[in-house]
């Protein structure tokens, strides 16, 4: 098979602390680095010096190269934006749940094509600004057939798909919950498994309640499915503490946050994904990233790309503003919108640029990873590569 090498990368961020040509770091940076790609696959790493031959060659002229960016949380299937909602909630109305509402009506009335569309423009949006792994969420149709055919577009575009028929009770359904919760965890889903990886639920006020919450996703997870939660965004519901028992790979948001909660998850496998594009959009309290990582727990950033609270698709953004209030360094911001994304997803194949693992990586116009905080709204990306397979 066809080799590249990948010459004269200037700073190099694996994410893989074993490295003998790293810096023992948990970024493993390796300076004045190369690699080797073969079938998009890493064949080597290293020091340029001691670079094997390749068929070929890339010069990326002293840049900086980091892991492909892993957004592991994104609702990308929609109908129409709500800027409308943005400038009012700027000029100082409160953010509530309800304006999914207005999305979900005009989800159902777009076409097939009008939602693809979107949602693929979507996906290239991130990708140029260095993502190369995305996870999409159903959850703007909320009646079967809106599930089936937002999934099967989402399948199109992502491996990591969820379904998110629990995003909040529809408007035909007020005074029926518990006939909604039925069809959820019932007749959709078994619509909507197929192909799908992940079953997620919005368990917060204006939404779904623990107990709903527990029957959906274990409903789910039935069915084969793997679970992950939106939990304490607007308020401490338990949340938290479900997903934990649930071993549930993610719980996304995590603002309301106590002692208990955060100790939970420093004791087990769940992530928790902050997503500080929605805290920003809303001017919601943000998450406290800083406490959770000082307690041992994983952290992922994402940019919970959506049309009402968080219209934004750029995980350097996400990392700028993490850093900038949420108080984490540049490098555990680069680490979470990475390899802390990858564990949201429970991959070991993205993250990291490592022997075997997949050539998904972003190139930056910068001496250091650290313009990507230091230089904010600045485009700093000049290419992504992303494996075909």
């Amino acid at each position: 098979m066809t080799t590249t090498l990948v010459d004269n990368i200037g700073l190099l961020v694996t994410n893989d602390s074993s490295n003998d040509a790293g810096d023992g770091s948990p970024l493993g940076i390796v300076r004045d680095a190369a690699m080797v790609i073969e079938a998009d696959r890493v064949l080597w790493v290293g020091r340029r010096t001691r670079a094997p031959e390749a068929d070929s060659r890339v010069d990326f002229d002293r840049q900086t190269v980091v892991p492909g960016f892993v957004d592991s949380h994104s609702h990308l299937i929609f109908g129409a934006d709500r800027a409308d909602e943005f400038a009012s909630r700027m000029a100082g109305t409160p953010y509530t749940a309800g304006g999914i509402a207005a999305t979900l009506i005009a989800t159902r009335e777009a076409s097939d094509d009008t939602l693809r569309v979107n949602a693929s423009r979507l996906v290239a949006e991130m990708a140029s600004s260095g993502t190369t792994t995305v996870e999409i969420k159903s959850g703007y149709g909320l009646t079967t057939d809106d599930e089936v055919r937002g999934l099967a577009i989402a399948h199109a575009l992502t491996p990591e798909s969820t379904f998110l028929g629990a995003h909040v009770v529809p408007i035909e359904y007020q005074g029926r919950r518990d006939d909604y919760v039925s069809l959820v965890a019932g007749p959709m889903l078994d619509a909507c498994a197929a192909g799908t990886r992940w079953i997620d639920v919005f368990c917060d006020r204006g939404a779904f309640d623990v107990d709903e919450a527990r029957l959906i996703l274990q409903a789910g997870v039935a069915r084969g499915l793997l679970p992950r939660l939106h939990a304490h965004q607007l308020e401490r519901t338990g949340a938290v503490q479900l997903g934990v028992q649930l071993d549930a790979a993610s719980v996304d948001h995590c603002n309301h946050m106590s002692d208990v909660d955060v100790d939970a998850l420093a004791g087990s496998a769940t992530v928790a994904t902050v997503l500080p594009g929605a805290d920003f959009s809303t001017r919601s309290v943000y998450a406290d990233a800083r406490r959770m990582i000082d307690a041992g727990v994983v952290v992922a950033l994402a940019t919970d790309c959506n049309p009402g609270s968080s219209y934004t698709t750029s995980m350097p953004f996400c990392i700028a503003v993490a850093v900038r209030d949420m108080h984490l360094t540049p490098a555990e911001a680069l680490w979470s919108a990475t390899a802390g994304g990858a564990r949201a997803l429970r991959r070991d194949d993205v993250g990291v640029l490592a022997v075997g693992k997949r050539a998904d990586f972003a190139v930056i116009a910068a001496p250091s990873y650290v313009h990507l905080a230091y230089r904010p709204g600045v485009a700093l990306v000049t290419a992504t590569w992303k494996s075909a397979s």
